[in-house]
């Protein structure tokens, strides 16, 4: 189960990331966050830009929905996910997971 909080500016996603990975992918859940890897190097906040692409994607909401709150420097990383609520946020998530 991934561990989502309410802000008052939409729902916090942790996400544990995978930088440098061979796919682009959702890898599941771990330790209540959502693993996620993508093929962009941890270097110059590179693979951060690649997890905001990404999770805008996956998602469907615009770029300026999500922001990364904490974990720059971290595999794990939270994001603010906005106008979202976390019951559209939970429904999403468990069409991406398969739950």
């Amino acid at each position: 189960m991934i561990n989502l909080s309410d802000h008052p500016g939409g729902v916090i996603l942790p996400v544990r990331a995978q930088p440098g990975a061979r796919k682009i992918r959702i890898q599941g859940e771990h330790a209540g966050a959502l693993k996620v890897a993508v093929n962009a190097p941890p270097q110059d906040g590179r693979a951060n830009q690649a997890l905001v692409e990404l999770l805008r994607d996956l998602l469907r909401v615009k770029r300026s929905q999500v922001t990364l709150l904490s974990g720059a420097a971290s595999r794990d990383k939270k994001f603010l996910i906005g106008g979202l609520t976390r019951r559209d946020l939970e429904e999403r998530l468990r069409g991406l997971l398969g739950n």
